[in-house]
């Protein structure tokens, strides 16, 4: 599956874009402008993305992705 297929995915599942997520991951202090804030570790917002929108370990990984820069 490409990246970009696992973004679809989770906006399909969700109704959230990944711009979307980049916007509540700032709301959750996990940002900072379009990086994830140094300190912040991957489990805490796939722990986040999975018990808050329901995702598995690969989409909520690839939500990280894109958090720290990842387009494609």
């Amino acid at each position: 599956m490409s990246f970009q297929s696992y973004l679809d995915n989770i906006e399909e599942k969700t109704g959230n874009s990944p711009s979307d997520f980049q916007e509540l991951a700032a709301a959750k202090n996990f940002t900072d402008g379009d990086k994830v804030k140094t300190g912040i570790k991957a489990g805490e917002i796939v722990a986040w993305l999975k018990e808050d929108y329901g995702l598995g370990h690969g989409h909520a990984m690839a939500i990280y992705a894109y958090l720290n820069g990842k387009r494609s």
